[in-house]
């Protein structure tokens, strides 16, 4: 068979992830996956038969890391050649065992190092590692060469150099794409299209990034730029997320199936899978593509400007995606530092996202005190622990330029879970004097941002460029005194484009539903999704406090009762406490809003746990 012959007849379908089913067997990601095809080669080797039995007709070689300056980093940096050649011929002897037609695709990936201008690296350097290992894998027999999850276009040219140096094999240039569209140096998909095409690669590949949507997106506007390239589309199974120390990809085998076709119809030659998916992701796009009746039900044909920077929308956060499948959301309140060092917090958020936290929320300034910018941190805990956060965004203390300037920064730093709140007035903080001002109240933001700056335009109606892809939270109190006044402005907030709503603390499961019940008495059924607030007790005093002087907050009798007779125990009694309540919430809420009291980031991790 030849490879690009192929590809004028029909669009091939390859494999899915291999780094993912050897993790699902017990191998660590600590682990050199590559190392296995010495060492391993029944487990390597089951994965390739799985993804040919699911009906791909094309694999990729288990040598993604397989270059000098990756395995060097496992003392393997002299095994580059046999590493690499074991690793296509064991994928030829599956293919040989299964009788079937199925091609063999060398797989090269990034160094791991940045290279010149970037890095310290000189591109010779690179094209020399790149040589090493591509040679070695056509010398193994591969029918063809894929570069996939590149993100630097110069160290992909000198991939792509290398390969023809050493080789005449078919070449696939595939890279990867941030949130925003872009790769990690800002280069938008018709560059990177426009770039390989000139750099002679046969065909023009996305992979990893995000999940289905966001690599049909970037297609089209791959597809406009060079309309006459053959194209190659491997995505994520969505955007990951970890649950129990685990991995776990969102993206079922049936939505997989809806866009083969997607991809077909949007002029994709080759499609499979990257990272999450499985033989049975595969299976279902395998059925897809040989089904002559079935319809895309995801494919859009509107064009791509040529000056537009983003086509659509991006994809929904993690976050987002967990509240809109229904499943429950754990959200944990983390306040910015008083001065510059952000140690603690940054151990913290680390702590409560080992546990299982879903999402940190960052407060704005609460209690009106001076604090570090909330979006700061939000950044800060994203980049370094890896966890999505919440922006507590307040209305007051900003105008209209304010608010949008605002909204732009914190866009730009990759925020895009905001919870619009009115905020503490500055009467009761260190600056009572400070300008207390706002034009907008929290519903009115709420509307700038979803019905606005979502969809690419600012409060005059004047264009932004791209649309924001914010995800907006309100406030919702569950024990008013004047439920009228607040189903009121609940039902306003719903108007304005609220997609999910924060509570004030309860300690009762049975005050959310007659608030609920009372909603949908004057409006139907409250379709989104509420974090109730969760404030553990750490003793008799905190509660007694809570209970008196803070609005909004009944504690029960029995429960203060019980946290009385603790003693030195309130923590362990708090935790109880609130492991029970959330139990007990999670036949209606969408989640909870944990509230951690004195710093306690212990007590709330222990809480998750107990949780989850």
């Amino acid at each position: 068979m030849n490879f690009l012959d192929l590809l004028s007849t029909q669009t091939l379908l390859i494999d899915g992830a291999m780094g993912t089913m050897l993790h699902a067997r017990g191998i660590s990601f600590d682990k050199c996956f590559d190392e296995l095809n010495l060492t391993n080669p029944a487990a390597v080797a089951e994965i390739h038969r799985e993804y040919i039995e699911a009906g791909a007709q094309l694999i990729i070689s288990n040598t993604f890391g397989a270059n000098r300056f990756k395995l060097s980093k496992h003392g393997l940096q002299d095994d580059v050649v046999e590493i690499n050649r074991k690793g296509v011929e064991l994928a030829k002897r599956v293919v040989a065992a299964s009788f079937k037609d199925v091609l063999i695709a060398g797989d090269v990936g990034p160094l791991g190092v940045r290279i010149a201008p970037f890095g310290r690296v000189q591109p010779e350097q690179a094209r020399a590692a790149f040589a090493e290992q591509i040679g070695a894998l056509a010398e193994g027999g591969a029918d063809l060469i894929v570069m996939e999850t590149f993100s630097d276009l110069y160290e992909i040219r000198e991939a792509i150099k290398a390969a023809r140096q050493v080789c005449q094999l078919p070449v696939v240039a595939s890279v990867t794409f941030t949130r925003d569209d872009r790769t990690l140096l800002g280069d938008d998909p018709m560059k990177v299209a426009r770039t390989l095409r000139d750099a002679g690669v046969d065909v023009i590949g996305v992979n990893c990034s995000g999940g289905p949507a966001q690599l049909l997106r970037i297609l089209k506007q791959m597809k406009q730029a060079v309309s006459d390239a053959k194209f190659w589309v491997k995505p994520n199974a969505g955007w990951p997320e970890q649950v129990g120390g685990r991995i776990m990809y969102p993206a079922d085998e049936e939505y997989f199936g809806e866009y083969a076709l997607s991809f077909r119809e949007a002029g994709a030659s080759i499609v499979g899978g990257c990272c999450g998916t499985t033989p049975q992701h595969i299976a279902a796009m395998r059925k897809a593509l040989d089904s002559s009746t079935h319809s895309s039900t995801f494919m859009q044909t509107s064009e791509v400007s040529e000056t537009s920077e983003v086509s659509d929308a991006e994809p929904p956060t993690q976050f987002a995606q967990k509240l809109t499948a229904g499943r429950f959301a754990i959200s944990v309140e983390m306040d910015p530092p008083r001065g510059l060092s952000t140690h603690k917090l940054l151990a913290g958020a680390s702590l409560l996202c080992d546990a299982g936290a879903d999402v940190i929320n960052v407060a704005d300034s609460p209690m009106a005190r001076m604090r570090m910018s909330a979006w700061a941190v939000c950044d800060v805990v994203q980049r370094k622990v890896g966890v999505e956060t919440t922006l507590h965004f307040p209305t007051r203390g900003r105008n209209l330029l304010r608010v949008q300037g605002d909204l732009l920064a914190a866009h730009a730093l990759g925020i895009r879970n905001v919870f619009v709140v009115m905020g503490d007035p500055t009467s009761i903080g260190d600056y009572p004097e400070a300008m207390d001002n706002y034009d907008l109240v929290p519903s009115g933001l709420i509307k700038l941002i979803k019905q606005g700056f979502n969809e690419g335009i600012d409060h005059s109606g004047t264009s932004i460029g791209q649309p924001t892809n914010f995800f907006v939270g309100a406030a919702l109190n569950l024990c008013p005194q004047d439920m009228d006044a607040e189903i009121k402005n609940l039902h306003r907030k719903i108007k304005a484009g609220a997609d999910f709503f924060l509570t004030q603390p309860v300690y009762r499961s049975e005050d959310g539903p007659k608030l609920l019940e009372a909603y949908e008495t004057k409006h139907g059924k409250l379709e989104k999704p509420i974090l109730v607030g969760i404030l553990p007790l750490v003793n008799v005093r905190h509660a007694n406090f809570l209970h008196n002087e803070v609005p909004g907050i009944f504690i029960p009798d029995e429960t203060r009762k019980r946290i009385e007779d603790a003693g030195d125990d309130g923590v362990k009694v708090g935790v109880e406490v609130a492991v029970k309540l959330i139990d007990q919430l999670k036949a209606w809420a969408g989640g909870v809003y944990i509230m951690p009291q004195f710093h306690k980031f212990d007590m709330v991790a222990e809480i998750i746990e107990a949780i989850k």
